[in-house]
């Protein structure tokens, strides 16, 4: 079974013209015209196949290989170094029982992608957990726990530098890594490039016959050889000269030909790459005028990838015509097929895209575009989340009046496109951020992302994605100096944290919440820093400076006359000075806890305060209080109608007779637990452990 990262979905039909991402490198003689597969590279192959059987320096030394063997595919990006990958690794796949491992290791605007990201995202694919908000360094190591007793293949595409490849490395020799690149990765040892350069003039006629069909090219194959020849072999080239072709089925090779001739050469532009930028000429400049506007704007679509509503917005069109002009570039070679309705632009045109789109289109026409792209973006979150309301609600109501495009069929079709659709959604949100002209929006579409997130996934699941959502917030926060955005961003980011075991990294979160607050003058802020500051000290274990945030937040509280707040908070000092020995506190505040609870009428969280206040007495040496205070519970818990409370609480009160000496009276208590839990269970009750009665009150 092959496995992949949901950054970079390959099928196995995909080919490759720009070496970072998927597009068309050759064609399989005999396909139909516009139909792209993989031809030619058999010295290729053939040398990497025998780079595996060859002995590396540790094996020559006579020591054991301490880390996966690494093979290089070295290539410009267009010249069909990722088709030559994909088409080694379907060859070698068999041999992997665990299956191939796909990351891309290069943003199509060029910037590396974070290890971490990369590492996440392996680990994903692994079934593997990543907890959020970890560094590259941690991720990078469990990804080479988790490939420590398993045989992988790892695809690693368009890789910037050694130190990327080299964080990912398995040390593990029976894995295999295929990685791609640019040029040499120095400073891994023992791997030696394997460079790509055009395609031999068999192949890339066959490749051009693939579009254009067999008979133009028979009828004249001087000329197909002298196109081979203008586009330099490079199978990007050559998929838009066939796409060209294919759309003009009365035009000849020789024409086309001709007009790449007649192009002028840029003298600014490195060699290599004329070819490239001839043929996207040509082909460009004979788009119809929409498709050709759609094809400059797609530039901006986040990583590269693009559907219908994305296009539909960056264009201004209906999302129709935009489905309709997607089409046509596919065919013409611009876009590569990505499945699911979405089509992703090959990284070696986006900075010719780039700079048609500089030439042709005003600075504020293109900040226009993007903003309608994002805009759309929201619009589609909020009808996401709001598809998973119930019926009759106002987010339902608001949904039914949002145009058809606009809307899914119900939560099942919005929880599958917010999954197909993750990766571009997340990048739309870090080109919202960086773009730092639209704030407002930014703010927007992370804030609408992020109750997607949770609309359909479990907290624990979306953690990862919800803690770089968080980040970016507080980087636009910070920007913009919103102080309250800050506090809430920071508090979100230190319970992700806290979750996580990283409670020293949340205590400074939560104290830089504090501030912060304070700063912008937000008491709910103020008080849940407070609050959340004695927590961490009490998972510390410093009860004293618990106690003294806690009461710093009671204060709070009580200023604004909080009473639920005011409950849970008497209830964490309680516990606190329970920890600390000091019984006299604790009992005072569990029972300050017990009145608010009832004066709120929250009997289930009265009976629970009771609890805990009996078992203060029973630890101060005073059990016949402590029964007293029990039996009140119990009261309290049978009328809330709280079986599993309940059952805990006569389990509570049998213990506390055993100590007095009551055995009998202690046995008619655990058999009455066991009958309440024989009954819940029968009804399918919740399958946690009745015995629990926590000694503080969950945390918000």
């Amino acid at each position: 079974m092959r496995r992949r990262t949901g950054a970079w979905p390959v099928t196995d039909q995909a080919v490759d013209i720009d070496g970072g991402g998927t597009g068309g490198d050759a064609v399989r003689p005999g396909t139909r015209p516009g139909r792209r597969g993989f031809h030619g590279r058999v010295r290729e192959l053939k040398e990497l196949r025998a780079d595996i059987a060859r002995a590396g320096l540790d094996t020559l030394a006579g020591r054991p290989s301490p880390r996966a063997r690494v093979l290089l595919i070295a290539g410009r990006p267009g010249s069909g170094r990722t088709a030559l990958a994909e088409e080694l690794v379907r060859d070698l796949a068999r041999g992997y029982r665990d299956g191939v491992l796909r990351a891309r290791l290069t943003e199509p605007g060029g910037d590396p992608v974070p290890t971490e990201r990369t590492a996440r995202d392996l680990l994903a694919a692994l079934g593997e957990s990543a907890p959020a908000g970890a560094g590259a360094e941690e991720l990078s190591g469990r990804l080479r726990t988790a490939c420590a007793e398993r045989r992988a293949l790892l695809l690693l595409d368009d890789a910037d530098d050694a130190e990327q490849v080299a964080s990912l490395l398995p040390d593990n020799p029976a894995c295999l890594v295929v990685a791609v690149a640019r040029g040499p990765l120095t400073g891994i040892p023992d791997v030696r490039p394997c460079t790509v350069g055009g395609l031999d003039a068999k192949s890339a006629i066959d490749l051009l016959e693939g579009y254009a069909g067999s008979v133009r090219i028979t009828v004249d194959p001087q000329a197909a050889e002298t196109l081979t020849e203008l586009c330099g072999g490079q199978p990007a080239a050559l998929v838009l000269a066939g796409g060209w072709l294919a759309a003009r089925p009365m035009s000849s090779v020789a024409d086309l030909a001709k007009r790449l001739r007649a192009l002028p050469e840029d003298p600014e532009r490195p060699v290599a790459d004329r070819p490239l930028a001839r043929a996207f000429t040509l082909a460009s400049e004979v788009l119809p005028a929409a498709a050709g506007r759609t094809l400059r704007l797609l530039a901006l679509a986040p990583v590269g990838l693009a559907d219908a509503q994305t296009a539909s917005a960056l264009a201004g069109c209906s999302v129709s015509a935009a489905a309709a002009n997607l089409e046509k570039l596919a065919a013409a070679g611009f876009l590569a097929a990505e499945g699911e309705g979405q089509y992703r632009v090959p990284g070696c045109l986006l900075p010719l895209l780039a700079e048609r789109l500089e030439h042709d289109h005003k600075p504020a026409e293109v900040q226009l575009a993007r903003a309608r792209m994002l805009e759309r973006t929201v619009r589609l979150l909020q009808s996401c989340r709001a598809v998973t309301e119930p019926e009759g609600s106002p987010a339902r109501r608001r949904l039914a009046g949002l145009p058809r495009a606009l809307r899914f069929d119900g939560p099942e079709a919005a929880g599958h496109w917010l999954a197909t659709r993750q990766t571009a959604l997340l990048a739309s949100a870090r080109v919202a951020v960086a773009d730092g002209d639209l704030d407002t929006l930014a703010r927007r579409l992370v804030a609408a992302l992020v109750r997607a997130l949770a609309a359909h996934r479990e907290a624990e699941e979306a953690a990862p994605e919800l803690y770089g959502l968080h980040q970016l917030v507080l980087g636009v926060a910070e920007r913009r100096g919103l102080h309250r955005e800050r506090a809430a961003a920071l508090l979100n980011l230190g319970d992700l944290d806290a979750r996580t075991g990283r409670t020293r990294e949340a205590l400074a979160r939560y104290r830089a919440a504090l501030d912060a607050g304070r700063e912008g003058n937000d008491p709910y802020a103020v008080s849940r820093a407070m609050e959340s500051v004695g927590g961490s000290h009490q998972e510390l274990g410093d009860w004293a400076r618990a106690a003294d945030w806690y009461g710093r937040a009671l204060a709070q509280r009580l200023a604004r006359d909080e009473r639920a707040d005011q409950a849970r908070l008497y209830g964490r000092l309680g516990a606190v000075h329970s920890y600390e020995g000091r019984y006299g506190e604790a009992l005072r505040n569990w029972r300050a806890a017990a009145a608010g609870y009832r004066r709120l009428g929250d009997l289930s969280g009265h009976a629970r305060a009771l609890s805990e206040a009996a078992r203060v007495q029973e630890y101060a040496g005073r059990p016949q209080e402590s029964l007293r205070t029990c039996e009140e519970a119990v009261e309290c818990a049978r009328a809330v109608k709280d079986v599993r409370l309940l059952a805990a609480l006569q389990l509570r009160l049998a213990d506390t007779l055993d100590r007095l000496g009551d055995p009998a009276a202690a046995r008619l208590h655990r058999a009455a637990a066991d009958r309440l839990l024989e009954t819940e269970d029968r009804k399918g009750g919740t399958p946690r452990s009745a015995y629990e009665i926590r000694s503080a009150p969950t945390k918000d």
